[in-house]
């Protein structure tokens, strides 16, 4: 049997992983190991790790790392305490293969980590770009720490082998969090309303903003801009998610907590939705608004506008249903018109996600039972005509 340690550091990698831990989990010649770190530990973000218990799953090895800090040191230092924990963690179980997903620091600790302890890395969504925040240089840097590849589209396949990784190691899988579009069930209205203690009555706006770590786009200022913006659509409610814990991340938290309290009926605050909470808020959604992953990879197959703010995703392919705009209050408020109205739609067309079908996870169990537990490979160079 084949032992396949699977990593996750936050809320939204989990939601992602969730049908590929069952499939783990399910399948007689595999062997699911869990490690969970990052914020899932973390009272302050909600501590997710319940979450993880209530659905099914055993966790083996919890590695705390967080510091209560904000700043890029305490995310530096943070990255270290992994790497200790990882190595200790990771010797104890000894996997056959570590699965990764996406281009999170705590990611790179546990990449960096297994690499040396010669355990094969299989990295999920590399060769994405995300100009706006350090997660991109993140991302490449767990590609050369891996040794299998699972892509969400051709492009990014390309890009991974652009990266000088040999074409039969990088597969295009599609998008994994598209799974559940296929078999997750979600709740009604009327049982999200109940789930979260807050009657949704009118149309609402689902919010998640992210400190945008690279560009010059200063968090709180962006965030309150933001939240002026929401202020012109006193008709619709707002959900609003709690930031991750990139550095920045926590001054945001004092102002949507303000912002809660200011408008009790009409706006919720929670540091996490949960994967099926929030994809039936996606559902039901007049509009998702931030700059997560999830409004340009899950929220377009749902068929709702994502109004993605400033540059932490610029570079990602996007589906039309996605108005990109600046950090301005005017730009939010005419994107949050057009998403609302669907504008970019001609006709009523169907709106084509370039992330795949929803199939992945079937894909990642046939290429992690033929894995050959290997962390050599050469690399690979494009010929390049002179």
């Amino acid at each position: 049997m084949k032992k396949i340690a699977v990593f996750t550091g936050t809320r939204a990698e989990y939601g992602l992983l969730y049908w590929l831990l069952k499939d783990i989990q399910a399948d007689v010649d595999l062997k699911l190991q869990l490690l969970v770190s990052g914020t899932h530990l973390s009272p302050e973000f909600g501590n997710t790790y319940n979450q993880i218990e209530q659905d099914g799953f055993i966790i083996d090895e919890k590695i705390e790392i967080l510091l209560s800090s904000d700043t890029a040191v305490g995310v530096a230092k943070s990255i270290g305490l992994g790497v200790l924990g990882f190595t200790d963690a990771l010797n104890r179980l000894q996997p056959d293969a570590l699965v990764i997903l996406g281009d999170r620091f705590e990611a790179l600790a546990a990449a960096q980590t297994a690499m040396i302890l010669r355990i094969p890395v299989v990295h999920l969504h590399g060769g994405e770009i995300t100009e706006g925040a350090y997660d991109d240089a993140i991302r490449h840097a767990i590609t050369k720490l891996s040794y299998i590849h699972c892509t969400s589209t051709d492009e990014y396949r390309n890009r991974v082998i652009q990266l000088g990784e040999a074409p039969e190691r990088v597969k295009n899988v599609g998008a994994i969090g598209l799974d559940h579009l296929s078999r997750s069930t979600f709740m009604t209205v009327a049982e999200l309303s109940s789930s979260l203690s807050f009657p949704l009555t009118k149309p609402f706006l689902l919010v998640t903003y992210h400190p945008v770590t690279l560009a010059d786009e200063d968090p709180v200022s962006s965030f309150q801009t933001l939240l002026d913006s929401l202020d012109e659509f006193s008709e619709y409610q707002v959900i609003l998610t709690y930031p991750n814990a990139d550095d920045g991340g926590r001054r945001i938290i004092p102002l949507l907590e303000s912002y809660a309290r200011n408008n009790p009926n009409r706006v919720l605050a929670i540091p996490s939705l949960g994967q099926k909470r929030y994809l039936s808020a996606v559902k039901y959604a007049a509009a998702v608004i931030g700059n997560s992953s999830s409004g340009i990879i899950e929220v377009p197959s749902f068929d709702i506008a994502t109004i993605n703010i400033g540059m932490r995703q610029k570079g990602r392919l996007s589906a039309k249903s996605v108005i990109h705009c600046n950090p301005n209050k005017n730009d939010i408020v005419d994107a949050i018109y057009s998403g609302i109205n669907k504008t970019y739609k001609i006709n009523n067309e169907v709106i084509n996600n370039p992330y795949g079908q929803g199939d992945a996870s079937g894909k990642i169990i046939n290429i992690l039972k033929k894995l050959k537990a290997s962390t050599f490979k050469s690399f690979y160079d494009l010929k390049v005509e002179m």
